[in-house]
Formats: C-alpha cells, sequence, structure tokens
C-alpha cells in the first residue's frame, strides 16, 4: 500500500499503464501466513522492485488481517512477519527506496475501520464478489468470522489512511477497491470535502500462477508451491512433479499446452521466448518429451532462485537489523496514518482537544 499522495481523484478502472510519477503513491502487501513463493513473485513482487523506482512504495505486512482467518493460529502469523520480511529484502526490494511495515503496530488503521464500518452494510459486504468467493474456498457457510466479512473495510482503511492512488492487485481483488472508493466517496459527501483519494487498481500483465499440480492457484495452504528459499533439491524435486499433458503418453504424441504447468511458468520466466516458441511447436506436433519441457524450466528456476536464496541467508544472518527496518519503516508509516486519521476524526466531529 502507498504513502501519502497528491489530490488526484483516481478513477477506480483497473490499469497497467499508469505514467510513472513520484507523486502517485502504492500501496501493496502480504498476509504472512507463510513464505512467499513463485506466485507471489510473478503477481506482485517483480513489480515493487520495479514500482520502487517509478512511485512512492509502501509495502504493508498485514498481520491484522490474516488473523481474520488464522486467530485459532497466531503463532503463525506472528513468526512470518519476520519470514515474509527477508524475502521482500532478498528478491530486491530496498528499505531506502520503499516503506515496509507492520500493520498491527498501527492502530489507526484499526480506528479507521471503525468509522468507516458505519457507511457500509452487511449486505453490501456479503454482495463482494471477492469475498462470497473466499467464504466458499473456506467452507463458512454461514459460519463467517465478523473479521473476515468485514476485510474490504479494513482494507479501505489502509488504502485511504495513506492515500494510495495506486494498488497492485489481481483481477480477483478489483471489487475490493471497488468497495473502497464506495466508502471513499460516501465519506467525502458526508465531509461536504475530498479528504481520502479514489484508489486505482494496477492490475498486472501475469496473473497468478497455478499451482505444480495444476489444480488450482499456487497456495501455501494448498501445498503447491516453489518457495523463494528453496533449496536446489527442493527446486529439482518440485519441478519433477509439475502437471503437464495427461495426454502425452509417449513421446512421439502430440502434446496440449492449453493447462500445462510447465509451459505457463516457462511463459512467466524464460527470458528466451523465440526459443521457447521453437520448443512449444515441437511438443505440439510430438517429438518432445515432458523430461526435455522440465529439464528447461529447472535450469531457468535454479538460475533465477539462486541468487535470491543466497541474499535471504545474508539478511538472515542479522535478524536484528531486519526487525529495525522494520521498526523505522512501521514509525514513517504511522506518522503518515496518524495524519489521516486526524482529518477523518475532524472531518465527523470527533476531533474535541
Amino acid at each position: 500500500m502507498n504513502e501519502q499522495n497528491t489530490q488526484s481523484n483516481t478513477a477506480s478502472s483497473a490499469s497497467n499503464t499508469v505514467p510513472s510519477d513520484k507523486n502517485h503513491l502504492i500501496l501493496t502487501g502480504d498476509r504472512p501466513t507463510g513464505p512467499l513463493h513463485l506466485g507471489h513473485f510473478v503477481g506482485s513482487l517483480r513489480n515493487r522492485v520495479k514500482y520502487q523506482h517509478q512511485y512512492q512504495q509502501f509495502i504493508m505486512l498485514a498481520d491484522a488481517q490474516a488473523l481474520t482467518d488464522n486467530m485459532d493460529d497466531p503463532a503463525k502469523v506472528h513468526n512470518n512477519v519476520l519470514e515474509v520480511a527477508l524475502d521482500y529484502l532478498a528478491v530486491g526490494i530496498d528499505p531506502a527506496q520503499s516503506t515496509i511495515f507492520i500493520q498491527s503496530q498501527i492502530p489507526e488503521l484499526t480506528e479507521l475501520t471503525f468509522y468507516y464500518l458505519n457507511l457500509v452494510t452487511v449486505a453490501r459486504l456479503e454482495r463482494n464478489p471477492t469475498i462470497k468467493q473466499e467464504i466458499l474456498l473456506r467452507n463458512f457457510e454461514r459460519d463467517i468470522p465478523a473479521g473476515f466479512l468485514t476485510y474490504p473495510v479494513s482494507q479501505a482503511a489502509d488504502i485511504t489512511a495513506f492515500k494510495a492512488s495506486l494498488v497492485p492487485v489481481g483481477e480477483d481483488q478489483i471489487p475490493m477497491i471497488e468497495q473502497t472508493n464506495e466508502i471513499v466517496r460516501r465519506f467525502n459527501r458526508l465531509a461536504k470535502r475530498d479528504i481520502l483519494v479514489e484508489a486505482q487498481a494496477l492490475v498486472p500483465e501475469i496473473g497468478r500462477l497455478p499451482g505444480i499440480d495444476g489444480k488450482a492457484k499456487m497456495s501455501k495452504s494448498l501445498g503447491n508451491t516453489i518457495n523463494l528459499g528453496a533449496t536446489a533439491a527442493e527446486i529439482k524435486a518440485a519441478v519433477k512433479m509439475i502437471y503437464t499433458d495427461p495426454l502425452h503418453l509417449r513421446v512421439e504424441d502430440p502434446g496440449h499446452l492449453e493447462g500445462n504447468v510447465a509451459f505457463i511458468y516457462l511463459d512467466a520466466f524464460d527470458t528466451d521466448q523465440e526459443g521457447l516458441q521453437v520448443m512449444k511447436d515441437h511438443y505440439v506436433r510430438g517429438g518432445l518429451g515432458d523430461g526435455m519441457v522440465k529439464k528447461r524450466l529447472e535450469g531457468i528456476l535454479q538460475d533465477m532462485l539462486a541468487p535470491i536464496r543466497e541474499r535471504r541467508q545474508e539478511f538472515e544472518k542479522d535478524r536484528g537489523q531486519v526487525l529495525q527496518m522494520l521498526k523505522q519503516g512501521t514509525e514513517k508509516a504511522r506518522e503518515i496514518a496518524a495524519r489521516t486519521t486526524d482529518e477523518v476524526k475532524a472531518a465527523i466531529g470527533l476531533k474535541h482537544f
């Protein structure tokens, strides 16, 4: 998520072609429920490395939001805050360029959530397509934790606290940004002036990666990931298990690219797209085995992940320094969130002193 922004009330439409401008503030982040993986790298991390040179960028470790469906195991969330921070540093996110902060250490975000809850109905929250899908995935039925149901309001507090005009999200998260902007418009009408800023969804060109099993998105909870800190042996074993074409039984058989996870990963990571196209053509007409495809993919992933793993190991040697970086980023983020909260309270008559 992003720091304070200029008064540009950007439309809520999705885009991946927003011009570089340090006046734009990006807010992004992750729920620290486990190590980050290739899906995170494609969907957000490598873009964050680029964005930190183009925009003001704030990156949130959303530990409080992670508790909405992990309250039975808070230690998992607590322990992964530092682990995810190490992944950030390992991929090249620079704390001198990007402000990394911990959500739970900024009470103003909770305060804003409390105020915004009065601007949205339960029926509207239940209609949010993203929330509806997540409820189905978790089999909550009607036994929905209130914190989970109000997740879009908490996200609106995070975005508006920093007056972020850009929020990188997948297409499935666009309804969350739309709901944030509904809250922004309603609050600004109530205040009779523009205090909060509408956000624009910044959708990556490459969406989420499927898991190595080919059955769902790459997900920590499903165990179908290749983690950024994976060892060479773990990468080799994971690539060996990757789902390809179940009808490609013999080398001479024509193969299919659709749904073939090995080729989906190659599309995402292979820098030699011309050579890849030659391989695709060979695979489709027959005469190319899955083993050769996986060999090419493994080589690419080993080369890409080895330096990330090595940098992570270096940063891990001084966890105290990483914690200090998080403390400084959180202090900076809280100053900004506190200013916005003061504006909000003044607008609704809650600034008494």
